[in-house]
């Protein structure tokens, strides 16, 4: 068996906030966004900051925060879809920075919103597979960097940060259950940046205009947001009955649920048409905005925090978005 025995999260110092985009946008469109998105404010990377760099803070603060000896990690995970480089991975570097020994093996998965519970089921793999004792995974995306600066719809949503989970097989901490994956890259085009890659290797940084007066560009994230919300309430709904049904629970018998945190919108949406108890429902939203593959570990380390779990308790994560793509698990509170 693998388990989850920390999480950790951290968060740049710069913080735009709703205020701010205000005197960007004095049109009152901010407020309607706030409505919707339930987000008031979000993190930002500095400009000297990198994902490597925001990976490894998160690390040293689970360190720090669980007594964790960094010599007995044996296996480093770098979540990311914003790596420092195109080559070497992001989790070389990482090694490297925190000095964990040259036997730790090293990975980066490009994974975007359900990057966190996919990692997290490789990550029991390899412990309950016996490659690993302990895995160190971090998520980390510096979204912020990769939208047009007069996008004001994706820059109310996305916030910057990372965090640090130890998956080990120790007992104690959360148990890892059994986990759901999905795919449909038909969807790949609603949420991408489709210049600077190997496809389109140029950027041409052409702008237009979406009917809201929103700048796009290819060279930047573009995120088709009808589409995205289809292919949200479609999917997420299956995959709860799936993880359920693999569990061998009911959804009475979850405690606690944790979504990708998309926005208010999404989530309110999927725990009504779900029937997921408010009270059950973990949301963090409001003070760090959509941080794609970290939304699910941040609010999950928030509730810990409050001591929202008791002893036996289940808990159900569930990450959804681009690719698209889908995960779902639950764990055992120990």
């Amino acid at each position: 068996m693998a388990y989850i025995s920390g999480i950790s999260y951290y968060t740049p110092q710069q913080v735009l906030t709703n205020d701010t985009l205000k005197e960007m946008y004095p049109n009152g469109e901010i407020d309607k966004a706030e409505q919707i998105t339930g987000i008031k404010k979000r993190h930002l990377a500095a400009r000297d900051e990198s994902t490597s760099d925001m990976a490894v803070h998160a690390a040293e603060k689970l360190f720090a925060e669980h007594g964790i000896d960094r010599s007995t990690i044996d296996f480093v995970i770098v979540c990311t879809q914003t790596p420092d480089y195109y080559l070497p991975s992001t989790s070389c570097i990482v090694q490297n920075a925190l000095g964990l020994a040259t036997t730790t093996g090293a990975l980066d998965i490009n994974m975007g919103c359900s990057g966190y519970v996919y990692s997290l089921g490789m990550a029991k793999g390899m412990v309950e597979s016996g490659i690993s004792k302990n895995v160190l995974l971090l998520t980390a995306d510096i979204f912020s960097r990769f939208i047009h600066p007069k996008d004001k719809a994706n820059q109310i949503i996305f916030g910057d940060a990372a965090s640090a989970t130890l998956i080990t097989a120790l007992p104690g901490g959360f148990k890892l259950n059994d986990f759901v994956f999905g795919t449909d890259g038909s969807g790949a085009e609603n949420l991408i940046i489709k210049e600077g890659a190997g496809k389109h290797f140029n950027k041409t940084f052409e702008e237009r205009f979406d009917e809201y007066g929103n700048v796009l560009s290819d060279s930047y994230l573009y995120m088709n947001g009808n589409n995205v919300f289809s292919f949200t309430i479609q999917s997420v709904p299956v995959l709860i009955k799936q993880v359920l049904e693999k569990n061998r629970l009911e959804l009475d018998n979850v405690d606690h649920f944790i979504f990708h945190q998309a926005n208010n919108f999404i989530l309110e949406y999927l725990r009504k048409k779900i029937k997921i108890p408010a009270e059950k429902f973990i949301r963090n939203i409001e003070q760090l905005g959509n941080t794609t593959s970290s939304t699910i570990p941040l609010a999950f380390k928030d509730a810990i925090d409050q001591q929202r779990f008791k002893t036996g308790e289940h808990v159900l994560l569930a990450g959804y978005g681009v690719g698209f793509s889908w995960a779902g698990a639950t764990v055992t509170v120990c």
